[in-house]
């Protein structure tokens, strides 16, 4: 059987669920704002009891991080990601959520040869690309700064 590509387009077209773009864009805003306003709530919450900006901000990206790795290990966060779609990706909740993945779904393989060496298999690359930006953007803001 010979597919054309027009076939494979009209096949692919068949199969695939159908979506409604505006209620899944309903869903990410909400609940990305939702991800958003738990971690405004957080940061008001520990400047009011006196934390400076600095650690109140610290403490509050501490705390959505161990959510979102907590609620990945307990399978709860790909649930409702499934349900919000790009919503979750809010960046710091979503990259936990990349890192905590990669390392449950490793984790049978051992500490070192598992988890050790696959946590960093999606992240890793965000991390190395943005290390490597830094780095130019630098260079390149201290460069210009000597003139």
């Amino acid at each position: 059987m010979n597919i054309t590509p027009q076939v494979y387009k009209e096949m692919t077209d068949k199969a695939s669920p159908k979506s409604n773009s505006a209620a899944n864009v309903s869903y990410a805003f909400l609940t990305g704002g939702t991800i958003c306003l738990i971690g405004q709530i957080i940061l008001s919450t520990f400047k009011n009891m006196g934390f400076s900006a600095e650690n109140a901000g610290t403490w509050t990206s501490v705390i959505l991080v161990a959510a979102s790795a907590l609620l990945t290990g307990l399978g709860w966060y790909e649930r409702i990601a499934k349900h919000a779609g790009a919503g979750t990706l809010v960046p710091i909740t979503g990259f936990a959520n990349a890192v905590s993945s990669s390392a449950v779904e490793a984790q049978t393989e051992g500490l070192v040869l598992g988890i050790g060496t696959k946590i960093f298999s999606i992240a890793g690359p965000v991390i190395l690309y943005g290390c490597t930006a830094a780095f130019m953007y630098g260079l390149i803001y201290y460069i210009v700064s000597l003139f």
